[in-house]
């Protein structure tokens, strides 16, 4: 009879070769680790602990019963990342192509509710084929199992989603409902209906990677977040993400030691052009307001008229929603509503206060705005940042026109400081417009209409095309100086680390989705 301590070495081996070497060539080939290649590059040296390694699928039909493999296709356990407490689950793809089975779903859910008891970050690197087909509903209900877990683990601890291989079919619906999701180029793809299918049903040809590569979703679908080049820098992306949140929605971020001085950036004084028409990074602003070289973009290639990621000022996170006078001239539009919106409410789950920079004509008109939903989609960043309690300051660097100004953050919807430069112009639209609407008789009846129209401009834009109407009505609560701004957020944010927020009881609100 064989030594029972023989057994459990030989199991656990199995269990770590996974689907054998060939497979597991096949897979470095292709430029993608191993699950647990992945793991190791992802936690700390020596602290990830393995649960569950001998677990084995239940399936008896279809020759299953001879193809036992401990692990069941899915690494799952716990360990640290910068000596913070993490759960990872890592998809085996050399495993029956990382296919989803119950007992699979199991060991996720495991991790996954163990994760929100000690209230700490949870991890999916995905990499599978999708649902075991020889397991029929219990494979399906596997992933209700989960995705239910994805709900209620919303917004109290971060969830982040590494695809690294293939995601298609429902097992695309928890990386959507987690906080984060960073694809692989070349390597990864995410679809709820394959190539094959969309050709027989709409006749259309396409490739995986044109239909949901990482290059498709990170500029035409939004549906990730980030995107890297490879496994490895996927993983520090990963940890890159942690570093600016916390543990859970009752902690805060992480706090980063700085050397802090006068804080005056005089660099920032030259960024806005004279020309109220002329564009300018908004980029650089950012960088002159924050720690240096600490701004790490959100979706930097999806709706690029706003920008949107996490920074550090004075060592703490904040997070940062910024119109964008480089792309469209930094409008409102569809698609730039919905990423401000989702980020917003990313922030306000996690405790990272917000820091809006406004430079907005309005929200971008047509037919096809209209068409495709500017109504609610813009409501949906208007009601994010009317919801959210975490301290709100924004700074508005030129434009802030219409109904634009007041979604993006004004006081009227709850926004804590508002700071304006000298160079700001808060009206309901541009004086040219303005004026040919308010003093069109006069115009019209002048001998010389053009000349009028230029008078009548810079009369409008004497009266409202500056800061200071809306800071004598305390719309704004400061007009100051380019170069001061980081001192003054400094400042403000500090004095807001107490805020509370008195807020009516609801079980939640109705967000126009």
């Amino acid at each position: 009879m064989a030594n029972p301590k023989e057994i459990l070495a030989n199991k656990i081996k199995a269990s770590k070769l996974g689907g054998g070497e060939a497979r597991i060539e096949k897979q470095h080939q292709k430029g993608k680790l191993t699950a647990r290649e992945r793991i190791h590059f992802l936690m700390d040296p020596g602290t990830f602990e393995e649960l569950d390694a001998l677990v084995t699928h239940r399936t008896k039909d279809f020759g299953m019963a001879d193809q036992i493999i401990p692990g069941d296709g899915v690494i799952t356990g716990y360990g640290k990342i910068d000596d913070r407490l993490v759960f990872v689950f890592a998809q085996d793809f050399t495993v029956f192509g990382g296919s989803l089975s119950e007992t699979h779903a199991e060991k996720i859910c495991k991790v996954m509710d163990m994760a929100m008891r000690v209230k700490a970050p949870i991890i999916g690197l995905n990499d599978s084929g999708g649902a075991r087909i020889q397991e029929g509903v219990r494979s399906l209900g596997g992933y209700a199992d989960i995705f239910y877990r994805n709900v209620m683990a919303s917004g109290v601890i971060p969830q982040i989603s590494a695809i690294m291989g293939p995601c298609a079919g429902g097992a695309v619906y928890s990386p959507a409902m987690t906080d984060f999701t960073i694809m692989v180029q070349d390597t990864s793809y995410m679809f709820v209906t394959g190539p094959n299918v969309v050709k027989t049903v709409t006749n259309e040809e396409v490739s995986s990677e044109e239909l949901g590569g990482a290059s498709t979703h990170s500029t035409k679908s939004g549906v990730t977040h980030l995107t890297a080049a490879n496994d490895i820098i996927c993983l520090q992306k990963v940890k890159q993400l942690l570093s600016f949140l916390p543990q859970n929605n009752e902690e805060t971020a992480p706090f980063t030691p700085v050397e802090l001085d006068e804080e005056f950036r005089l660099e920032l004084d030259d960024i806005v052009p004279e020309n109220a028409n002329q564009p300018y990074d908004i980029r650089d602003v950012i960088s002159g307001i924050c720690d240096s070289e600490s701004f790490m973009e959100i979706h930097p290639d999806y709706a690029d008229n706003i920008v949107v990621g996490f920074a550090r000022l004075a060592g703490k996170s904040i997070g940062i929603i910024a119109n964008q006078p480089m792309s469209l001239a930094g409008v409102l539009d569809v698609e730039s509503s919905k990423k401000g919106a989702r980020f917003v409410r990313t922030c306000d789950c996690f405790n990272i206060p917000m820091l809006v920079l406004v430079d907005v004509p309005g929200f971008l008109p047509g037919t096809d705005q209209e068409w495709n939903g500017i109504i609610t989609n813009g409501a949906k960043l208007l009601y994010a940042f009317s919801e959210a309690t975490v301290p709100r300051i924004s700074v508005i660097t030129r434009k802030a026109y219409g109904g634009a100004y007041d979604v993006m953050n004004s006081k009227h919807i709850g926004a804590d400081m508002n700071y304006a430069w000298p160079s700001a112009e808060i009206a309901v639209m541009g004086a040219k417009g303005a004026s040919e609407i308010i003093f069109r008789k006069e115009i019209k009846a002048a001998d010389d209409p053009a000349a009028k129209l230029q008078e009548k401009e810079a009369e409008y834009a004497t009266k409202f095309a500056n800061p200071y109407s809306a800071a004598e009505r305390g719309f704004v609560d400061e007009v100051i100086l380019p170069h001061e701004t980081r001192r003054k957020l400094i400042k403000a944010f500090a004095m807001l680390e107490t805020k509370e927020a008195d807020i009516p009881f609801k079980k939640h609100g109705n967000i126009p989705l």
